[in-house]
């Protein structure tokens, strides 16, 4: 299992500032971090790092997170999914948690979201 400095992360979230301090919060912890303002920006980035982890906002302002990992997924990427949000809702939840993801709520301490992204990256590790 890679150590945490070793660990790439992107943020998907609309919200330009909890954006900038996930991605404080990831840096801080000594990950790597890439943050995107859409699901579209995320898709376009031809030059994106190879990434372990995707923290994922559910609500986007154009494509869904949901949209977006289902498209992920159709184009055959495995990469580790945890979405984040701040409507929780049980039907949100159970959506989240069928498509084999993470899942945290906005507002959670950091440490839930440290605690997933471990997990998923761990997780993902085994499988190759």
């Amino acid at each position: 299992m890679k150590n945490e400095g070793e660990i790439t992360v992107a943020v998907v979230d609309d919200d330009a500032s909890l954006c900038r301090a996930l991605g404080r919060l990831l840096r801080g912890w000594g990950m790597q971090a890439v943050t995107y303002p859409s699901a579209e920006a995320f898709l376009e980035d031809a030059h994106a790092p190879r990434l372990d982890c995707l923290v994922l906002d559910i609500q986007l302002g154009g494509m869904s997170g949901f949209e977006l990992t289902e498209e992920l997924r159709t184009s055959g990427s495995c990469l580790p999914v945890i979405f984040i949000t701040g409507h929780d809702t049980a039907e949100t939840r159970e959506r989240a948690l069928e498509t084999g993801a993470g899942y945290v709520r906005k507002g959670e301490p950091g440490v839930a979201l440290r605690e997933a992204i471990l997990r998923v990256v761990g997780r993902s590790r085994v499988k190759e």
